[in-house]
Formats: structure tokens, C-alpha cells, sequence
């Protein structure tokens, strides 16, 4: 496993990240049962993984919770999260003290080493700031809480809108960006920011549906060169991008797709999702991987770096 420093928290992560949310939810949503997940979570951490984000919402705190009992506390790096607003209505910084406490039992630790705002819209940003972090940095205070942080909302937020300002705010230790082959604006809006800033970032929607699905990569492509926002060489093939596939290159679509988020500069972690063993191996393996060739990259670039909000679950991508 490789490692790197999350930004200015100090904290020694691998740039492996277990994420137990997603499609699978640890294969609880496939029928694993909660000590079967646990035991993928334990495999993930005897293969290097030392960092796992959960959050209430994902269902799997009690998963973590179970694998953290066969592990010493402190080899793991645990992140969980807390609402902003559901359902129109805004949380207290009372409920969200409460969100902790519960998460902390189903964990069964006494500190969870990153605690976030989850899915903070563009109009959520001040609330969050301004009514929430103050009641995390007192949790803070009394140790239930190593370091803040909060999660932008790709799926509506296409632009980094949250996040281009909270990177200047001096309150967030880490950030949740997403970024991918074809959404690669972190790289002018946030990135350089949390470089300078030392802010921790981690990565989703490195893969997520996208780049598993090679018929949706070709129906995104024949889509976008419709609006003629991509070649139309690239809606003419059922396999767009097959060209990063060769022998000096990735492995296959997959394998690229966490290489590229792997290797971009500003990068700490990238999360993966999983559901069973076979998978995790791959994924593991796939960003213990080099960098893809210089060309490809730059040709990844020069082909999609002007979209934003591709293949983010449904949403329709459109143009910086």
C-alpha cells in the first residue's frame, strides 16, 4: 500500500480509501450480512486500506463498527459525516451533536478522526459554516472529534460551487470533491486552493456507474456529440475510450479511471465502493497502479476537460 499525509491533519492515510456507501454498501444491498461486510472491511484493512468513510445515511456504521473491534483503533483512520438539511428542514447543531454521539456508539469508539458535513449544497455553505462548525469544533474540544471537514453534492452541484469557497474559509481541515475522467474541474477549482491551504482531499466518483458500464460511456458519447461538446469520433465507436487501453497503458476503462484520479496533483485519497473480496483486490490493485502515460492524460484533458457533471448518476453534464 502506498501512503500519504492528509493535509495539514497529519494523519498518515493510504491513498486507498474504503468507502461503504455507493451502490453496494459493503454488499449489504446484495445480500451480505452485516459480520459478512465487516469481514470485507477487515480484508480491506489486512491489505493496507488504514482509511473507511461512513456516514448514517450509508447504513454500514455498524459494519465499521464491528470490523473495528478485531483491529487496534488507532491503525484505522475513520470519517463519518452529518446532515445539513433534509427534507427542507434545517438540523440544529444539537441534532447534529446527536448525529455524532450515535454515530460514535455504532461505531463503538470514543473519536472518529474526521467528522463532515454531508452534502452541503451551494445555498447550504453559510448555514454550515456559520451555525454548525462552531458546534463541531466544541465536540472538537472535547476530543470526540480529531478534525472537520464537509462533502460538496456533485450530482448538483457541477461546478465546485461549495467548495470555491469553503477551500478559502480556514475552518476545514478536509474535503470530499468529486472528480473523474470526464469532470475534471477540481482541477482549476479546488485543487490548487487545498495545495496551498493544506487541506486533505478525498476523491469520489472516481469510477462510480459511469466506467463500469461501457454501453452508458458510448450513449453519454453519442449524446455530448450531439451538442457537439466532444469529437464526433468518439460517438462513431461503442468503445470511446478504448484508446487508453494498451499495453504501456491501463488495463482496462476501470483501471484507467482510478489511475487518472489517483496520480492528479491535489489528490490525497481516492474512495472506492465494494462488494465483495474480488473486487476489492481489483480496486486496491488498480491505484497501486503507475501513473497512466503522460499522453493519455494529456489527451484525456485536451478531449473532455472542458465538461462538467458527466456521468453523475443520471445528471446531464454541460459546459465550465
Amino acid at each position: 500500500m502506498h501512503y500519504t499525509t492528509l493535509g495539514r491533519t497529519g494523519l498518515r492515510v493510504s491513498v486507498a480509501g474504503l468507502g461503504t456507501g455507493g451502490f453496494s454498501r459493503m454488499g449489504l444491498k446484495t445480500g451480505l450480512s452485516e459480520d459478512e461486510a465487516a469481514r470485507l472491511v477487515v480484508e480491506a484493512i489486512e491489505l493496507g486500506v488504514n482509511f473507511i468513510d461512513t456516514a448514517p445515511p450509508y447504513g454500514t456504521e455498524g459494519v465499521v463498527g464491528r470490523a473495528l473491534k478485531s483491529v487496534p483503533r488507532e491503525a484505522v483512520v475513520v470519517a463519518t459525516k452529518s446532515t445539513v438539511r433534509r427534507n427542507g428542514e434545517w438540523w440544529t447543531p444539537a441534532r447534529v451533536v446527536e448525529s455524532l454521539d450515535n454515530s460514535l456508539r455504532l461505531l463503538g469508539t470514543d473519536y472518529v478522526d474526521v467528522f463532515m458535513l454531508h452534502a452541503v449544497d451551494p445555498d447550504m455553505y453559510d448555514y454550515a459554516r456559520d451555525a454548525l462548525a462552531p458546534a463541531l469544533l466544541a465536540e472538537k474540544q472535547k476530543g470526540k472529534i480529531r478534525h472537520i471537514g464537509l462533502t460538496e453534492n456533485p450530482i448538483v452541484d457541477h461546478t465546485n460551487a461549495t467548495l470555491k469557497r469553503a477551500v478559502h474559509d480556514g475552518v476545514w481541515d478536509v474535503v470530499m470533491v468529486g472528480f473523474h475522467m470526464m469532470h475534471q474541474g477540481a482541477r482549476a477549482n479546488v485543487f490548487p486552493v487545498t495545495r496551498r491551504n493544506r487541506i486533505g482531499t478525498l476523491i469520489m466518483f472516481a469510477v462510480r456507474s459511469i466506467f463500469a458500464d461501457p454501453p452508458r460511456i458510448a450513449r453519454e458519447m453519442r449524446g455530448l456529440a450531439q451538442k457537439g461538446l466532444v469529437a464526433q469520433w468518439l460517438a462513431d465507436t461503442d468503445d470511446p475510450l478504448g484508446f487508453l487501453v494498451h499495453e504501456a497503458g491501463a488495463l482496462s476503462v476501470i483501471d484507467a479511471a482510478y489511475r487518472y484520479a489517483r496520480y492528479e496533483p491535489g489528490v490525497d485519497v481516492v474512495l472506492f465502493g465494494t462488494g465483495n473480496a474480488a473486487h476489492l483486490r481489483a480496486n486496491i490493485a488498480a491505484l497501486l497502479q503507475p501513473p497512466l502515460p503522460e499522453p493519455d492524460r494529456a489527451k484525456l484533458a485536451a478531449l473532455f476537460g472542458h465538461l462538467t457533471g458527466i456521468g453523475l448518476d443520471g445528471h446531464e453534464g454541460r459546459t465550465r
